[in-house]
């Protein structure tokens, strides 16, 4: 058993050698490739995988940097902008080692009231940050899946309770609202496509006829979601005027804004994301727009009431020991009980870097997105929409001869093999396009006119090889 509990000397042996670790890798990230071969996983091996007395850290250490750092997406990078990247303040790196040390159970108040009084304390700024009023509840979960389904499963409790209310949602709407409906009992709820318009946004007008049909037809309107930011082209659809026909038909509003949501921290976005406050409930990922580690979303919920209506249980061997004045237990207002104390990488990195810097680096990703959106309109044969509401563009490239799908797609094969930049790719109407996400704090103006000249090269490169073929 001794090893279990190293002794003060190889803690800081073990403490330093990790820390050195961690910092030799940041060391790295400016001038390293977005993506490395995955085969790279087997450049070395440990034979067994497991062993029974153990190995030396120094070695497992090195095996950690070849065979997992390195092989894959770099979503560290300033040159990732796939999917939506996520960054991972170091701030939020050393708040886990923190929480991990202690490991405060920050489920219950009576075992933790610190822990807890910080959970409460990040779900209520993060409601303030969209605009919530007193009243309103949340918690802090593993995503934006997750917190789509705690806001679904509050929905069906408040509204839904015997089942038989109909669901609208656009074409755009994210894949895990489906798996939400599917686990909280509803996957056979009457479910209405709501068209989408030019800027591939939920159609006010489509709705409101939706709404009337059922009302007519004695189908009961029951949940109406909208997105604060699409995964395909980061389009937020018109919260407001959604809120307002919510409230006439009686339905339940639900905001998927795990991807833009918190952009409301800014002025900008704040403006982009107007009538996400009117929402009954919405999901938020502090890992993607506030550039934590994986693994830190968030539930919120105007009234509060519903959470823990929903969530709340007892049991004789947690019987509460007082009231200590922190707020409600996370564990009554959210699906898990045992949970690891999430909010310690939130609240640290606001607490040394401040809010201010938050708000700079997403106006920053605001314009960025902006910059790169006018630099490819002026290239020929690029073709964007419209300029983007949040920080996603999506484009394609017209070869001058050849089919244009088939194009696109060898463009952004050849993008993520060469490993220097890295984009994502997504049908829209059937056309294939590619997508540049940019939301690192990593990554600046210098990135992104990267992106730009690997994308020429790129061109030139499938074309001069009959890539349009």
């Amino acid at each position: 058993m001794r090893p279990l509990e190293p002794e003060a000397g190889e803690r800081h042996q073990f403490g330093r050698l990790a820390l050195d670790h961690a910092l030799a890798y940041l060391a790295q990230i400016a001038d390293a490739p977005s993506n490395r071969p995955a085969d790279e996983v087997f450049a070395r091996r440990l034979d067994p995988e497991f062993t029974e007395t153990g190995r030396d850290i120094a070695a497992t250490l090195d095996y950690i940097a070849t065979c997992i750092d390195a092989p894959g997406f770099a979503t560290t990078s300033p040159r990732f902008m796939g999917y939506i990247p996520g960054g991972g303040l170091f701030h939020s790196a050393l708040a886990d080692m923190l929480a991990a040390v202690s490991n405060k159970y920050a489920g219950f108040a009576s075992a933790s009231p610190g822990a807890v009084r910080i959970e409460n304390l990040t779900v209520r700024w993060l409601a303030e940050t969209i605009g919530y009023p007193e009243g309103a509840g949340g918690t802090l979960t593993s995503g934006g899946s997750v917190a789509n389904l705690t806001a679904i499963v509050a929905a069906r409790d408040a509204l839904d309770g015997d089942g038989g209310g109909a669901v609208y949602l656009s074409r755009f709407a994210h894949h895990c609202i489906d798996k939400a409906l599917h686990i909280a009992g509803r996957a056979g709820a009457p479910r209405r496509a709501i068209a989408t318009d030019a800027h591939q946004c939920l159609s006010v007008p489509a709705l409101a006829a939706a709404l009337e049909a059922d009302r007519a037809a004695g189908v009961r309107p029951w949940l109406v979601v909208a997105s604060a930011g699409t995964v395909d082209t980061g389009a937020v659809d018109p919260l407001a005027e959604i809120a307002e026909l919510c409230r006439q038909y009686g339905a339940w509003f639900h905001v998927d804004g795990a991807y833009g949501g918190l952009f409301a921290l800014c002025d900008e976005g704040r403006a982009k994301v107007r009538g996400i406050d009117l929402a009954d409930s919405v999901a938020l990922d502090p890992h993607k727009t506030l550039f934590l580690p994986y693994g830190t979303g968030a539930a919120l919920v105007r009234d509060g009431r519903h959470l823990a209506q929903a969530f709340g249980a007892t049991a004789d061997y947690i019987a509460p020991l007082g009231d200590f004045g922190v707020g409600p237990s996370p564990a009554d207002m959210s699906i898990e009980l045992t949970r690891h104390f999430r909010a310690l990488r939130l609240w640290l990195p606001l607490q040394i870097a401040g809010v201010g810097a938050f708000r700079a680096a997403q106006s920053e990703k605001l314009a960025l997105a902006r910059y790169f959106h006018a630099r490819l309109a002026q290239l020929d044969g690029f073709e964007v929409g419209a300029p983007p509401d949040l920080s996603v563009v999506a484009f394609r490239y017209r070869p001058h001869t050849g089919e244009v799908d088939a194009f696109n797609q060898r463009l952004l094969r050849h993008l993520i093999d060469e490993g220097r930049v890295l984009l994502s790719g997504t049908r829209i109407d059937g056309h294939q396009m590619l997508r540049c996400a940019i939301l690192s704090f990593r990554t600046h103006i210098e990135h992104v006119d990267e992106v730009v000249e690997a994308l020429k090269r790129a061109v030139d490169v499938l074309e001069g090889d009959g890539g349009a073929e």
